[in-house]
């Protein structure tokens, strides 16, 4: 796995953050924040982001399904200190896209998280509409331009 580039280690490319507490149970045997512990961390971040976006798929008839999830560790992260989570959307396809985070404690990235995301209706694979992908542009990750 290849170490993520430098600019996803920066706050500034995600246009979303939120602030999540670590907890004395969060640490392994080593004394860092578990790496299943920051997992479900990124996914409490990326519900958050979800819901900022302001569609909720149970008013869209459909179901968000997570379809993969790549983290990277980085540097081990401590409790107590709080861990800050920026989402933004990376990509966007016909039925799913992606959602890119980054996980910073005293503000250094300590990992970083691409999840993807897949539409189902009743019926199976449903496409992200206009509206939805209108959403998903506004709140894009802040790539530097080449």
């Amino acid at each position: 796995m290849a170490r993520p580039q430098p600019w996803r280690q920066l706050p500034e490319a995600y246009p979303f953050s939120i602030q999540a507490d670590t907890r004395y149970g969060d640490l392994d045997i080593m004394g860092h924040v578990n790496n299943v512990a920051m997992a479900s961390i990124f996914e409490t971040g990326r519900i958050l982001f979800h819901r900022h976006l302001g569609r909720h798929p149970q008013d869209l008839g459909v179901r968000w399904l997570v379809a993969a999830v790549e983290i990277n560790y980085l540097r081990e992260s401590h409790y107590p200190a709080p861990i800050t989570i920026g989402c933004a959307i990376g990509g966007v396809g016909n039925t799913s896209w992606t959602v890119m985070s980054a996980a910073f404690q005293h503000d250094e990235c300590v990992a970083t998280c691409d999840a993807v995301i897949a539409m189902q209706g009743p019926e199976g694979r449903r496409r992200v509409s206009d509206d939805l992908r209108g959403v998903f542009m506004n709140n894009f990750i802040r790539a530097p331009k080449d």
